[in-house]
């Protein structure tokens, strides 16, 4: 699929240069497929560990802003001279977590104590340069825009035709491919998909490790009070602290199993 794919966009995406943006023209140039008001669009998002990564890390799906940056990096890539494989490698470097989205997810999957069965000091070793331990996908594997707007859950993923097809193609792909990963979902989408394919034996349950708030900065409360910087009478009320504590007591366990 992902050869099928390259070979219909690669021609637009040879025209592309500097820095780009998804003006209307350009998502039409690069959409998959569209239907009522929902449109799957290509991105450069294909690259996935020969080794097999340790840790995979899901979203919801590529936004706007991570398509653009892909599609600028794999087109300056190509430009350089770039063989495709190496090209699909650094859009995956570039499209990493980074800044303080990566450090809150760093300092949650240490604060669970999954550095201990993957053998490292830190989980942030999982992030070294030109390593392959972790592996960035989403459970809808390319961009998709709702009327425009980038897909932040409704329609229900695994009740939408348009939208379950990439979870019963790419994503059952990678669960096959690899095997033996650790599943991080982002959120309650990725969760569902990761569930959905645990349920018809892709993923060991086991294996899922549900539950850590999104390491973005929208949830900086319920990360600190995870991480116990912050104190349970200090918390607004937007914010459940058994859930969190639930939560972290179950992967805490979890991962000491593992």
């Amino acid at each position: 699929m992902h050869s099928a794919l390259l070979e219909r966009f690669l021609p637009a995406l040879r025209g592309l240069s500097g820095p780009v943006r998804l003006t209307d023209e350009l998502v039409e140039a690069f959409t998959i497929e569209k239907e009522s008001g929902i449109r799957v669009v290509w991105a450069p998002f294909s690259y996935i560990p020969q080794k097999g990564a340790r840790v995979v890390l899901v979203g919801i799906t590529p936004g706007r802003f991570q398509a653009e940056r892909a599609l600028s990096t794999f087109a300056d890539a190509l430009a350089e001279g770039l063989g495709l494989d190496d090209a699909f490698r650094r859009v995956k470097t570039t499209a990493s977590f980074s800044g303080p989205l990566r450090a809150n997810l760093v300092a949650m999957l240490d604060q669970v104590g999954l550095q201990k069965p993957l053998g490292l000091n830190t989980c942030a070793d999982l992030f070294k340069p030109g390593g392959d331990l972790v592996h960035f996908t989403s459970a809808l594997h390319f961009p998709v825009f709702i009327n425009g707007a980038n897909y932040t859950g409704t329609p229900d993923l695994l009740c939408t035709p348009i939208l379950r097809y990439w979870v019963d193609t790419i994503l059952t792909d990678e669960a096959r491919r690899l095997p033996g990963s650790l599943w991080i979902p982002l959120g309650p989408r990725p969760s569902k998909a990761l569930r959905h394919l645990a349920g018809q034996g892709l993923i060991d349950p086991m294996k899922i490790l549900d539950g850590l708030p999104h390491p973005s900065g929208a949830n900086a409360e319920r990360i600190a009070f995870f991480l116990g910087r912050k104190e349970r009478s200090a918390l607004s009320g937007k914010t459940s602290p058994e859930a969190i504590e639930i939560a972290r007591d179950r992967l805490r366990a979890q991962v000491k199993a593992l």
